[in-house]
């Protein structure tokens, strides 16, 4: 008598997982970092700029070699004060870029005599300069226009060579100075009391102490 058995078929064995993502899915993560990192940069410099210092004018608030960070921002969504530290295109060569204090706002008067720099009569004390302004200078700020001198006021090519900056050519405000680090810290404004009081002392009052001049982009 014949006995039956039955038999059973081993399994086969399952296919290993796979434990680490494909050749594909590695540069699709590549691919994605990239185009984030790209984007990010894009929009820190559509709403802001590192610049380096390149000169002597804004003694002894800035000095060359010096790096700072500019809001580009800052007069599209606000306006400029007295005191601001900026970065423009200068009107005459455009593809230079300066850096300057504001002094007068449109329709101000700046008068500069006597080693004294007055603000529609207000005679501006001012802690930040190198030394006083041995020229002297009677403008009146056109709109839309600024006014604008170098802290060191005998060494500087600014508004008292060839005239107020025009809105149109302004980059945007310095906020600080990031490089060197035994130099990091905050520009601040300086701000115009009282203004209109003729032969009245006034000030800006210091929030900060700063510097700057013609600059390079970073």
């Amino acid at each position: 008598m014949l006995e039956s058995f039955q038999t059973e078929l081993d399994p086969e064995p399952a296919a290993p997982e796979q434990n680490k993502p494909g050749i594909l899915r590695v540069l699709v993560d590549i691919i994605e970092t990239l185009v984030l990192s790209a984007l990010l940069f894009a929009a820190i410099n559509v709403i802001s700029a590192r610049i380096r210092v390149d000169g002597q004018s804004m003694l002894p608030t800035l000095n060359t070699g010096e790096f700072v960070i500019v809001n580009k921002l800052a007069y599209k969504l606000g306006s400029p004060r007295y005191g601001d530290i900026i970065v423009f295109h200068f009107p005459r060569d455009p593809e230079q870029e300066y850096i300057k204090r504001v002094i007068g706002l449109s329709g101000d008067r700046i008068v500069i005599s006597n080693k004294h720099v007055q603000v529609n009569g207000t005679f501006l004390d001012e802690p930040y300069i190198a030394a006083p302004p041995l020229y002297e200078v009677d403008w009146t700020v056109p709109e839309n226009s600024l006014f604008v001198l170098g802290d060191n006021r005998n060494n500087s090519s600014d508004s008292h060579n060839w005239g107020p900056v025009p809105m149109d050519y302004v980059v945007g405000k310095a906020l600080f100075i990031y490089w060197p680090l035994d130099k990091w810290g905050f520009l601040g404004s300086y701000s115009i009391s009282s203004l209109g009081a003729s032969g009245t002392e006034s000030a800006f009052s210091n929030l900060y102490q700063p510097s700057a001049t013609l600059i390079q982009r970073q």
